[in-house]
């Protein structure tokens, strides 16, 4: 059993227009004693930019900006700018997030070196029909009937010819590794349900022709797929991976099929350094659910929802949507979590 403490919510929505009707899902980074969190902020509509704030320590917030240093600027997201994460590469920070613009979604990414002044970059996901999405992933024998999900619903659905021209296959919860690995950037990212690896070498690699060989062999390229009864639908990265001497640890989602609906859990896995294709361990329980109300209950009821974490001295501080609502944070001791990756690993044997 782990050790885990919640500390309860940390931001709730405000007064501020922008942010008035809910803040949840926080990307996360450690500046010296300072933790800045740049959180998705909800206005009617559901209209999504990024807040930001800034705490001293873990847990005391010390400042929060009265207007979004994100919002939507581009026609692919128009509807809004959602659930970011945040990764330091040799100086320059990565915020990644998912651009929305009522039908589609696709990963992207501004960059800064100040955390004040954000560059937004283009869209590095593929761009996909689910029909040409169905074709390129027929190459893989091994994927399993659930990477065909979507384009199976909607098709059972009977969508309109035109409205299944303009549908692409959503690629979410996208992140960097917080080095390069051989060389490459390292960014995982989300087809449903598991999780993802690409790498290269530089962002114009990301071309179409890219995208289809990736496709085309993408059970090569998956890290983790829906195992264990709390992943029972999918899966998505949550928090980008940490590097320990066992493996990159990354917290991530786990939504669990339920007959009351879904639920969300937190959980971890351990990778392999050199390639983190490689599971090397998985919790076989969530290390975070939903027990506190306001974790139950809020605007997506039952849902725990991890995008961010930091250390400070042999303490993991995990920060988390709940319920798509607030801002919350809970801790753990992270030789504990290794520890309890490795026994689970054994467990299994």
């Amino acid at each position: 059993m782990i050790n885990l403490k919640k500390h309860g919510i940390l931001l709730e929505k405000t007064e501020n227009g922008f942010e008035t009707e809910a803040v949840f899902n926080p990307a996360a980074v450690r500046v010296g004693d300072l933790v800045h969190l740049f959180y998705r902020a909800v206005r009617p509509g559901n209209y999504s930019t990024i807040g930001h704030c800034i705490l001293d320590g873990p847990l005391k917030v010390i400042e929060r900006k009265d207007k979004p240093v994100l919002f939507p600027e581009k026609n692919y997201e128009s509807q809004g700018i959602e659930d970011p994460r945040i990764t330091e590469i040799e100086g320059t920070y990565y915020l990644t997030y998912s651009a929305y613009d009522r039908v589609n979604v696709f990963g992207t990414y501004a960059t800064s070196t100040d955390l004040i002044n954000f560059r937004k970059q283009k869209i590095i996901t593929p761009k996909f029909t689910y029909r040409e999405y169905k074709h390129l992933i027929e190459c893989c024998s091994g994927l399993g009937d659930k990477y065909l999900f979507h384009y199976k619903l909607f098709k059972e659905h009977g969508l309109g010819a035109e409205l299944y021209r303009k549908l692409f296959v959503w690629d979410k919860n996208i992140m960097f590794f917080p080095k390069k690995i051989d060389g490459k950037f390292a960014l995982l990212h989300r087809i449903h349900p598991g999780i993802q690896l690409a790498l290269f070498e530089n962002f114009r690699d990301l071309t179409v022709d890219f995208w289809k060989d990736h496709l085309m062999n993408l059970e090569k390229h998956i890290v983790l797929n829906p195992k264990f009864p709390h992943e029972s639908s999918h899966i998505g990265a949550g928090c980008p991976p940490i590097e320990t001497k066992d493996g990159w640890l990354l917290i991530y989602h786990a939504a669990e099929d339920t007959p009351r609906g879904f639920v969300y859990h937190a959980t971890a896995a351990l990778l392999d350094l050199n390639d983190p294709r490689k599971e090397l361990a998985r919790l076989q329980e969530p290390l975070i659910s939903p027990t506190f109300d306001w974790e139950k209950e809020g605007v997506v009821k039952n849902i725990i929802f991890p995008s961010g974490a930091v250390q400070f001295d042999d303490e993991l501080y995990i920060y988390y949507g709940a319920a798509d609502s607030r801002v919350a944070v809970a801790s753990v001791g992270i030789h504990e979590l290794l520890n309890e990756l490795k026994k689970s690993k054994k467990q299994e044997l």
